[in-house]
């Protein structure tokens, strides 16, 4: 299931989700350009969780340059298309300070998710889902049934269908759940998707209240 679109329109310009979609994209750009560099990128910008344990002063701002980095075109493509889709609703939601805020927020407690799980890594962690997975568990508690045109693939057919938020939503927290907890795969920061997701939930309603 790859959603397309959601039919839930907002009242402001997404500002602030367009300069992190531009921002992620024109990094990657970079990376792509320094292809001898980037094992030197990924290890000084990225999260490493063994370092951020036992340096934290000096690492901690890999916690956040650690979001605007990818590993390759599906990953930023992937990350980039579900900002999109729902992270307008939430900007206009929040408006544009209490959306910065947020989102970086739940990418930091979404690293500590990661961090949690794995002490002992030094692979470094890169890419925005964990904030991303802030915006979509956000956006389920929001508008659990906003419909989203969604690609789905049913043997050799192919077709588009209008999905409930609240499906597709569990849909993927299923998917990330099973993944780190039951296959165990290390190659993806499940962990980082699950704590992104449920800090979202938890703190979209506070956030309205805060005062900008």
């Amino acid at each position: 299931m790859i959603p397309l679109k959601d039919e839930n329109p907002t009242k402001n310009f997404p500002l602030i989700t367009i300069i992190f979609i531009v921002s992620n994209t024109l990094i990657f750009l970079y990376q792509i350009s320094q292809p001898m560099r980037t094992l030197t990128i990924f290890s000084s910008f990225g999260l490493i969780p063994v370092k951020l344990i036992e340096s934290p002063i000096s690492t901690y701002s890999t916690i956040y340059s650690s979001m605007f980095l990818h590993s390759g075109i599906g990953h930023l493509a992937g990350n980039m298309l579900y900002l999109w889709i729902f992270g307008n609703n939430i900007e206009d939601f929040l408006g544009r300070v209490r959306f910065v805020i947020f989102y970086l927020i739940c990418g930091t407690l979404a690293s500590m998710g990661h961090i949690l799980t794995d002490l002992q890594s030094d692979i470094p962690m890169v890419g925005a889902s964990g904030a991303i997975s802030g915006i979509l568990g956000a956006y389920l508690v929001l508008y659990p049934f906003a419909r989203v045109k969604t690609l789905i693939f049913l043997g050799f057919l192919i077709t588009i269908i209008r999905v409930p938020a609240i499906i597709l939503l569990l849909i993927w927290i299923l998917i990330q759940v099973f993944s780190g907890v039951m296959a165990g795969d290390g190659s993806v920061a499940w962990f980082a998707h699950i704590g992104g997701f449920i800090s979202g939930m938890l703190l979209i309603l506070p956030f309205q209240k805060i005062k900008h």
